[in-house]
């Protein structure tokens, strides 16, 4: 029996339309947010259906419960996620191309890989998302409470329940495949499949969105991972922000220096996520969800304890 809870939370995206930038104290941080939003259902998709091939090779009763959890909390994310592109693409009907593009680029990840190398691609991935969220959940008062409170309400969400997951990917690649060398191997494949995401999503933004809108915003997405692509980001941050508009501004360095150490040990041989450091947000969120499983939607106006 798996201790992971499938939680069905529902988002209002279906009524006011939703900014394209919906932080505007922080356009960086929110372009990020929307760029994960447009990662999320396929690569959730890309997740469910490997975990799905892989759970009648898995011989241990309680990992294979834990799995089939894992795939139903990815599942809803998916669904949550997509709900937040179809309001933006009511606005901006260029963004359901782009929609398109990441799903099918998943698609083809699935149609050509071996299980092993997909269930080492969301390993690889997953172990990140601890020391990588952290930081925005320790900061979610900066970070997300001044924006629109369905999108921030949203990512709290899946971000409190990808740390409850951390373990769930490592435990299902190790009861199929278990090879950290070859694990380890997949990361060049994650990291090029990543660049080939990021450059349909950046390039779909700045196509679809007018600038007006906030699409100017969209050069604050790397067009891939290249050196030219990162600096020509850089530049796009000095020019459209002031330093306490940064995604990190007000983030004692501690923190930044502790979530960089966290990313590379997290594709260690001897990582364990079980053992990672959470925040302190990710229990308060449980709680609440526990009693008022409604009022986790709309996070700052439905009774917060703060």
């Amino acid at each position: 029996m798996s201790s992971l809870q499938v939680r069905r939370v529902r988002f209002d995206f279906a009524g006011d339309d939703v900014p394209f930038n919906w932080q505007p104290a922080r356009p960086a941080f929110a372009m990020q947010c929307n760029m994960i939003s447009f990662f999320a259902p396929g690569f959730e998709k890309f997740i469910v259906d490997a975990t799905r091939e892989g759970i009648p090779l898995i011989r241990d009763p309680e990992v294979a419960a834990e799995a089939n959890a894992y795939l139903q909390q990815e599942a809803q994310h998916s669904a949550a996620h997509a709900s937040h592109v179809r309001a933006l693409a009511r606005r901006w009907p260029g963004l359901r191309q782009t929609m398109d593009e990441v799903t099918a680029s998943f698609d083809r990840l699935t149609a050509t890989k071996p299980l092993a190398w997909r269930l080492g691609y969301t390993a690889v991935i997953e172990a990140t998302f601890t020391p990588y969220f952290r930081v925005f959940l320790d900061h979610e008062d900066k970070l997300f409470a001044p924006g629109d409170e369905r999108v921030a309400s949203l990512f709290l969400w899946h971000f409190v329940e990808e740390i409850e997951h951390r373990s769930s990917a490592l435990r299902v690649y190790d009861a199929v495949h278990d090879s950290y060398p070859y694990r380890v191997k997949t990361i060049a494949g994650v990291v090029k499949h990543i660049d080939e995401i990021l450059r349909i999503i950046s390039r779909g933004f700045r196509t679809h969105v007018p600038e007006c809108d906030g699409g100017k915003f969209a050069s604050l997405i790397p067009n891939g991972l290249s050196f030219k692509a990162l600096r020509a980001t850089r530049r796009a941050a000095r020019e459209m922000s002031t330093p306490d508009q940064g995604t990190y501004a007000g983030v004692p360095k501690r923190e930044l220096i502790n979530m960089a150490i966290g990313l590379v040990r997290s594709q260690g041989p001897g990582h364990d996520p079980a053992r990672e450091i959470l925040p302190p947000f990710a229990g308060h969120w449980f709680e609440r969800f526990a009693g008022e499983p409604k009022s986790v939607s709309r996070w700052y106006t439905a009774g917060a304890v703060r």
